[in-house]
């Protein structure tokens, strides 16, 4: 893996050598199918020839490729020795000219890791089904190139695939004489390029829409996915959503879709949400949805949509140059999903949803020690693929909500109009997009992005609020605060909402005041006078990007009454501030579950409710005094047995608390309930147990003891399919033993036979809250393999095992000890490597002080 790296200093080298005037790229991939004996060949032949040209005749460069094998390589005429040029990572190119051509001949390998040309072999028909992802520089494992993100190119496609068989990329595609070839591409980065190939079920549809020049824009839509999800395709709405957001952009962008055709694939094993490759958008299956799911499943499948079609311009028709700039695309696409899901689509309460969930992301990352700024210091690949996180995606997006209130909608927009006509098809940096909005808004931008795109950190909003004589607002200031680490304290327009109980119990708002926060103290002087409130809300309407604090008084209104508030985006947020403090050990975990337990089954906002959900089970688990977890555990479990039996029959909400209530089961009585309901001796009035609830309903059975292997041959008899495999594997690892536990960590660590997707899975059902000693003696086990993983793994396999076999179960001083003894040995071992170990570090020590808050809060209340 490290030979595989490239800096930023070696790619702006190169590009400032290099210009690209396109490629050509022969692959084929007739051995997918196998030759019967085995599993399929491993490689596939990859024929490239790249036009380019040299700023400097007679220098060197070089071209990235990872391939088992180089046949031939053949530059301006001249054939090269593939073992003398190719290191198994680079072609060496010596002694250009001004105009060359590179040919390079290969075998590149089939990937079973999601990077480069993905290859799964369905398990219900035995289908093989091909995809490619390549972000951040996975383009070089299919074919021959300049891997970086400003040498942008048209490229020309050809694919003999076998029989029978559908091929697709990013231009359109005609089957002649037994090859596939695709119409050649505007210019763009290698990342971003993509195959299909393979039986895959395909539909198709088309947008249209008058220009108003007195011409039409016609637009052919296809959506896709392996043939056995067929029957749970909704195409119909992956395809309204898809018009909806066209004609969105169009409105708004003044920039006609560029690339043609959109096309969107649902494929298996897919290390990502999606991918926004022009002309065909990859997606992962699980948003294909085999059973009953909630609004908030439909919702977020929407926003997805959305966030790669805005990649169309932001990223793809105008690309960052390197990976420093990330936001540009991915923080723009992250905020316009949600503009355009609440703008044009059913999902009308999209921003609450962002408030509540993507925040969450993004306050969690802010706070880990790898936080950076928004604009990062991406030294080369590995930063870049880690710096796909919550700064990037949710902290950008949220930053640029608050652009849009300080630049006003329009001045933003045509701004961006601006950016799109300015650099079409070209690279971008961070002064490229704010020299626009000067110009559009008339504001220095300078001090905006210091603030908030150049420093890291998030700062804490909390109400002062000091009462007259007669019981009315004297004065009521927010206080802002920052981590000693990141000490930023930066300008924030906010809105102060006061909410008083009304007649009947409601909390309402009865006054707000928006104002401009700078420095440690501000006062709100539009309050002054006010009634006393019973509730502050720092941040009402979810205006700026701060964690939200509560005076004294709001809190204990909180305690008693959080369901009360009426207003959805109100309440979210108020949740969001409790587990915020939960997480700073301000709040005691059990208060925190006393809420969810008092007023959960109050919540209108299903997807609330499962983050809810979500927040309550890690609560206990992490922050929750481990003498308490137990009777924690026990009312959580109660509590979603009383409100699955509460909600209406056939609800989603329904549905949510019966998935919940699987997950906290733990009485013999739960494991009946669960067991009858699998089994059909016992039914819940309006509940639909398919297939997805039936392996929902498993899962805990085998976790504790309930249930054995043979019980889960018998539900992958049932639901022999992919989906099912992945469950089946998880569950296998789940199982309350010290053998089984052996086996899932030397499949994972020792192997490398399993598949992204089984590797995940495996990582899934290992890791168990109940089978903490179980577990026990793997600490030290991780510590000694890490490194050698790193080195052994390519980098996707190597972030799952880092992360997800972390000791995070072992919650002590011990374990904290340790993770700091192998920090302190290993300080030359590859920075994102230790950035992954800091961050669990990070975890264990804020769950650490959060079990130490929650057993103070006990022994305070017994005195």
């Amino acid at each position: 893996m490290p030979g595989e790296n490239l800096s930023r200093d070696e790619a702006r080298e190169r590009a400032a050598l290099l210009s690209v005037d396109g490629y050509d790229v022969s692959l084929d991939l007739r051995s997918a199918v196998g030759d019967g004996a085995g599993d399929g060949a491993r490689t596939f032949r990859s024929v490239t020839t790249i036009r380019f040209r040299c700023a400097e005749p007679g220098a060197t460069s070089f071209a990235d490729l990872i391939a088992p094998s180089v046949t031939a390589v053949s530059l301006n005429g001249r054939d090269l020795d593939p073992g003398e040029v190719f290191d198994g990572s680079r072609i060496v190119l010596e002694d250009l000219a001004a105009d060359n051509e590179l040919v390079v001949d290969a075998q590149c390998a089939y990937s079973r890791t999601g990077e480069g040309l993905h290859r799964f072999v369905d398990p219900e028909d035995g289908e093989v089904y091909l995809y490619t992802q390549y972000e951040p520089a996975d383009s070089r494992r299919v074919f021959a190139n300049f891997e970086q993100p400003d040498l942008k190119a048209p490229f020309r496609f050809e694919v003999r695939a076998p029989e029978g068989w559908t091929v697709w990329s990013n231009g359109v595609g005609e089957l002649t004489d037994g090859v596939w070839r695709f119409a050649e591409t505007k210019p763009i980065s290698t990342y971003i390029t993509c195959v299909v190939a393979g039986p895959y079920h395909y539909v198709t549809d088309t947008y249209s829409r008058d220009l108003g020049d007195g011409t039409t824009l016609e637009i052919p839509l296809g959506a896709l996915c392996r043939k056995g999800l067929a029957p749970y395709f909704d195409s119909d709405d992956v395809f309204l959503v898809t018009k909806q957001g066209l004609d969105f952009f169009h409105e708004h962008f003044d920039c006609p879709y560029p690339f043609g055709k959109y096309d969107q694939a649902f494929v298996p094993e897919y290390n990502l949400g999606a991918m926004e490759n022009p002309g065909l958008v990859t997606f992962r299956e699980e948003f294909i949805f085999r059973g009953k799911v909630t609004q908030a499943s439909y919702e977020g499948r929407a926003n997805v949509i959305l966030h790669e079609m805005a990649h169309m311009w932001f990223g793809d028709l105008v690309t960052m140059e390197w990976w420093d700039d990330l936001w540009l695309k991915e923080s723009f696409a992250d905020f316009m999903g949600a503009f355009a899901l609440v703008g044009a689509t059913r999902f009308k309460d999209g921003w609450i949803t962002f408030a509540n969930r993507r925040k969450a992301w993004a306050y969690r990352a802010d706070q880990l020690p790898s936080t950076h700024p928004i604009t990062a210091d991406i030294r080369d690949l590995q930063d870049a693929k880690l710096n796909f996180d919550g700064i990037t995606y949710a902290k950008g997006a949220s930053v640029l909500k608050q652009l849009v209130a300080y630049v006003g909608q329009d001045a933003f927009l045509e701004g961006a109009r601006r950016y799109f006509k300015r650099h079409a098809y070209g690279n971008t940096r961070l002064g490229d997009l704010l020299s626009v909005l000067e110009e559009t808004s008339g504001r220095d931008m300078g001090v905006w992005a210091r603030s908030w795109l150049q420093t890291a950190g998030v700062n804490a909003l909390t109400p002062q609020v000091l009462l007259s004589p007669e019981g009315r607002v004297d004065e009521l200031a927010l206080v802002q605060e920052a981590a000693e680490s990141h000490p930023e304290l930066r300008p924030h327009r906010v809105a102060v909402g006061l909410y008083r109980r009304a007649d009947g119990g409601a909390l309402e708002r009865y006054a707000r005041a928006e104002v401009d926060v700078e420095g440690p103290r501000t006062v709100v002087a539009e309050s002054a006078g006010a009634e006393a409130p019973d509730l502050v809300l720092v941040n009402d309407d979810d205006l700026t990007y701060c964690k939200i604090r509560f005076d004294a008084t709001s809190l204990e209104t909180l305690k008693g009454g959080l369901g009360d508030i009426t207003d959805p985006l109100a309440r979210a947020l108020c949740w969001s501030a409790l587990w915020n403090m939960t997480r700073d050990a301000l709040l005691p975990a059990r208060d925190f579950v006393d809420l969810v337990l008092r007023f959960a089954g109050r919540e209108s906002q299903i997807g609330v409710l499962q983050m809810l959900h979500a927040w309550a089970e890690s609560a206990l688990v992490n922050y929750a005094a481990p003498e308490w977890r137990e009777r924690g555990g026990a009312l959580l479990s109660e509590c979603a047995e009383r409100e699955l039996f509460r909600a209406e029959p056939g609800s989603e909400h329904q549905l949510a608390w019966a998935r919940f209530y699987a997950r906290t089961a733990e009485a013999p009585g739960d494991f009946e309930t669960l067991r009858g309901l699998l089994d059909g001796t016992s039914a819940i009035e309006g509940l639909e147990v398919d297939q997805e609830l039936r392996w929902a309903f498993l899962e805990p059975l085998v976790v504790h003891g309930f249930a054995d292997e043979k019980a889960l041959d018998a539900e992958l008899a049932r639901d022999d399919t992919a989906s099912g495999k992945r469950h089946q594997v998880r569950c296998l690892a789940a199982r309350p033993s010290a053998a089984v536990k052996a086996q899932a960590w030397a499949q994972v660590v020792e192997s490398d036979a399993l598949s992204n997707a089984l590797v995940e899975a495996t990582i899934a059902g290992f890791d168990r809250p109940s089978q903490r000693e179980l577990l026990a003696p793997y600490a030290e086990k991780y510590f000694a393999v890490i490194e050698r993983v790193w080195s052994e793994r390519s980098i996707q396999i190597a972030m799952h095992i880092v992360s997800g076999l972390f000791p995070s179960l072992q919650q002590s001083q011990e374990t904290l000890d340790a993770t700091d003894a192998w920090l302190a040995a290993h300080e030359d071992a590859a920075p994102a490597l230790r950035r992954l170990v800091l961050e669990a570090r990070d975890d264990l020590a804020r769950g650490l002080r959060g079990q130490a808050c929650d057993a103070r809060a006990a022994g305070e209340a017994s005195l």
